[in-house]
């Protein structure tokens, strides 16, 4: 359990914070220090590097490669001066300062403005030695508040596939890539895990009894329940925004049509009716709305409908094969994969407008967004293996999170964690 004690954001200066001319502010980031008791070298260069990894990621600054030489080194005002980090270029500054008492560990972060000797922001944790990770992503989500007016995503997980095992089994990780549990041990097939809204539960298909039936799981406990296990099937769930309904893909009436059903498989509401193959609903951020594949026009596109299946309208006009729908949190756009050789991420407004490729070195897919919309997941064969990588949503500053040498694939991003 982590303890966040008094702190203090300044959230009204982040309009304020620029660098000179059109370029990005330049971040420095100080090695942190032992506030009292021994240094802890690989703690401190952790701190520092998951600090510099985010922020790097966000793509609104350029970090500093090295500091500047110091006189003094402490973390609070007065205590240093700002005054080398303004000759190196520095606009703004992280002081970090940590106590590890073994197995617990305290951490006390420090954001600056150099140009103006202003303190943006300041936090202090006290969690588990094992968290130290976690408090870092806490105080980079912080960092993104201040300097634009909301929270970061980096605290969160990303459920995945992986064939780590020999099989495909479903993992849980950092979204950077690190933590990796492995969540199920079935041996069997296990394919799209997606998040519910409390972040709490997962929903994804498995073929452990030779069906591809439909599983919710509970995260803390690891309790199951097979929720949805009709002949033929059960395939590409996806929660409501409310939590209430999920919707999926069967073909328990002959060929594949959306559905959706209670959270505990119960109630199903057929909303397609089309001799083609519909799958991969995504809901809209407001439930009213659902995005889904089908082959109605002889190759698969993405097309909308009503939540109760009223109104179907295409979206993608462009490209003979589109797939893989996610709505953006925001609701203006729809992230999709085209085949082009192998598969390339797309995005696309929801009227069909600005249809943009993110992505073009090797096969591409299962795009998922970061809950502020500002990143994308997705899976990628660009180093052999599939493999999990992060982008920001307008597909720059893309990077592999996956660390491991197996096949990696359908990352989904949980909630804010």
């Amino acid at each position: 359990m982590l303890l966040c004690l008094p702190c203090s954001i300044m959230a009204d200066d982040y309009l304020e914070i620029t660098a000179p001319g059109n370029r990005q502010p330049q971040l420095a980031i100080a090695r942190p220090i032992p506030l009292s008791g021994s240094a802890n070298t690989e703690l401190a260069k952790a701190i520092a590097d998951i600090l510099a990894f985010d922020l790097t990621l966000s793509g609104k600054f350029t970090i500093m490669p090295s500091p500047p030489a110091e006189t003094k080194t402490g973390i609070r005002s007065g205590e240093f001066d700002l005054a080398p980090w303004q000759t190196a270029g520095a606009n703004l500054l992280v002081k970090s300062g940590y106590i590890d008492n073994g197995q617990t560990v305290t951490m006390e972060f420090r954001f600056f403005d150099v140009s103006r000797g202003k303190e943006l922001a300041v936090k202090r944790y006290t969690g588990k030695r094992a968290d130290h990770r976690k408090i870092a992503h806490m105080f980079s989500n912080d960092i993104l508040r201040s300097v634009t007016g909301e929270a970061g995503p980096f605290t969160g997980k990303t459920a995945f596939v992986s064939t780590a095992s020999g099989t495909k089994e479903i993992y849980l990780m950092d979204y950077d890539g690190y933590n990796v549990q492995r969540l199920t041990k079935n041996g069997s097939i296990n394919l799209n895990p997606d998040f519910s809204p409390s972040g709490k539960e997962l929903i994804y298909t498995s073929y452990k009894r030779r069906n591809p039936d439909l599983y919710r799981r509970e995260l803390l406990s690891g309790s199951e329940a097979r929720i949805s296990s009709h002949p033929g099937i059960n395939v590409t769930g996806a929660w409501s925004p409310d939590g209430s309904r999920i919707a999926l893909a069967m073909s328990k009436d002959g060929n594949s049509e959306i559905y959706t059903i209670s959270k505990d498989g119960k109630n199903p509401a057929r909303l397609t009716h089309n001799p083609a193959i519909d799958v991969s609903p995504a809901w809209s951020p407001d439930g009213s709305r659902i995005a889904f594949v089908s082959d109605r026009l002889g190759k698969p596109q993405i097309f909308i409908m009503n939540v109760d299946g009223s109104h179907v309208t295409r979206l993608t006009t462009s490209g003979a094969y589109n797939v893989s729908p996610r709505w953006s949190p925001k609701g203006n756009t729809i992230a999709y994969c085209r085949q082009e050789g192998g598969f390339q991420i797309h995005v696309i407004n929801v009227d069909g407008s600005n249809d943009i490729q993110l992505t073009n070195a090797g096969s591409n897919e299962h795009p998922r967004w970061s809950p502020d919309g500002r990143f994308i997941t997705f899976s990628s064969t660009r180093g052999g293996k599939e493999g999990i990588y992060v982008m920001r949503s307008d597909g720059t500053g893309q990077v592999r999170v996956s660390r491991g040498n197996n096949a990696d694939s359908h990352p989904t991003w949980s909630p804010w964690w």
